[in-house]
């Protein structure tokens, strides 16, 4: 039986400049990183001579493991990926929400050092009520929504 969500996953194109980003311009702390190769790997992700490295990211203090949710960061070495251009409407694109306390601030934070900028921040009825939220978008074009609860 299902009992929590374990991780959510990015395949990205530089893995030091992904690890940045979430750590330098989100607050990330980085928790791990790993290189995998051999018969398991290429077992469970369905390429012959995988190569790949690997960094797990959280929001500082949250747990990992059972009742915890990290973030993973995954460069392939081998096979070598191509870019998708997949925008938010697209079937089978993705996207982040982190929680805020001050998006206003977090906004122009992220904006002056250069992040891709969707939206600036929109308030909405949402299942926690009131929230204020906005998009933007991570190096590779992954889409990151920022939520305030209002």
């Amino acid at each position: 039986m299902i009992k929590s969500v374990f991780h959510t996953s990015w395949t990205v194109e530089d893995l030091e400049r992904s690890v940045a980003f979430y750590r330098d311009l989100l607050g990330f702390e980085l928790i791990g990183r790993r290189e995998r190769q051999g018969t398991a790997i290429e077992t469970v992700v369905g390429f012959p001579k995988t190569d790949l490295r690997m960094a797990f990211l959280r929001i500082p203090g949250a747990p990992v493991g059972t009742s915890g949710h990290h973030l993973e960061l995954i460069e392939y070495r081998h096979p070598k990926g191509r870019k998708l251009d997949i925008r938010t409407c697209d079937t089978g694109s993705a996207h982040l929400a982190l929680e805020t306390t001050d998006i206003h601030a977090d906004h122009k934070r992220l904006q002056a050092a250069g992040v891709t900028i969707v939206s600036g921040p929109v308030t909405f009825d949402g299942v926690a009520g009131k929230v204020l939220a906005c998009y933007l978008r991570d190096p590779d074009g992954f889409t990151i929504e920022l939520v305030q609860l209002a």
